[in-house]
């Protein structure tokens, strides 16, 4: 319970952090220097003005110097990312695999609130995490999956997460790219960006070709189905709104990295 408890608080300061990644990134703005500031005024934000989640309650959600409303963004961050620490710790233990999952949850959270905010997924953490993932893949090995078909002589439990990895980068990010090719030759538009694919290499690299399918899946019938009704309801036109895709992918990763066993054995339930 400490241990979760832990993961809970670090969380809440990782997820302070994310939030100038969030507002920096896209802008090319440093993510180290200057300390944090008020976007409207620019005034930096004192050290008790920046506790996660209590500064926000205290100052009513407006900046103490000139007023401005503090968007709602930056306690769900922190929130969202504190819970999902928690949950990766309470579930798995204070263990590498827990310390792999924290990591990830952080990973997708910057990119679904860069996406919402700005529809732009930046390379730092798409690419980036990609790399984390493979890295990780060697050094806490996941489920090999269909990695054991294709290298039936290969009895290294690390290599093989690797090799997963990549047939799950090479197979998912492939297809998504093949769609967003397609879709672009059919109407002489994108409609889907590199961003996109980026982040599905990076989903692969760490949930393997079983969960990156799954999270493609999923994904693409919750974006396809709130999107719609997001588009019926503002009365946005449908051929030039651009859906934050990547949000969805994000969403989904989440569900499949943290109850993706589950759903597994509840679809073979479903289907036997």
């Amino acid at each position: 319970m400490i241990e979760t408890l832990a993961a809970f608080l670090f969380g809440l300061l990782i997820g302070s952090f994310l939030n100038v990644c969030i507002y920096r990134l896209p802008r090319d703005l440093s993510v180290v220097r200057p300390r944090s500031f008020c976007p409207a005024c620019e005034t930096p934000i004192a050290w008790y003005d920046n506790i996660p989640l209590v500064s926000f309650v205290v100052l009513r959600a407006r900046c103490r110097e000139c007023g401005q409303a503090i968007p709602w963004r930056y306690p769900l961050v922190e929130l969202a990312t504190g819970l999902l620490s928690a949950w990766s710790v309470f579930t798995l233990g204070l263990t590498p695999e827990a310390l792999k999952y924290c990591l990830f949850s952080a990973i997708i959270v910057t990119l679904i609130g860069s996406d919402i905010e700005e529809r732009i997924l930046p390379d730092e953490f798409t690419l980036g995490g990609a790399l984390c993932g493979f890295a990780l893949a060697w050094l806490v090995p996941m489920n090999p999956g269909l990695a054991q078909l294709i290298a039936p002589g290969v009895r290294n439990p690390r290599l093989l997460s690797l090799i997963e990895a990549g047939l799950g980068t090479v197979v998912s990010a492939g297809s998504i790219l093949l769609v967003a090719k397609l879709y672009e030759l059919v109407r002489h538009r994108e409609g889907m960006g590199l961003g996109d694919v980026k982040m599905v290499a990076m989903i692969a690299a760490f949930l393997g070709l079983q969960g990156s399918l799954l999270t493609l899946i999923i994904g693409s019938m919750v974006g396809g189905v709130g999107g719609l009704l997001f588009i019926l309801l503002t009365g946005k036109n449908a051929s030039t709104y651009q859906l934050p895709f990547g949000a969805f992918l994000g969403g989904a990763a989440v569900v499949v990295a943290m109850f993706g066993q589950a759903l597994v054995h509840w679809y073979l339930r479903l289907g036997g």
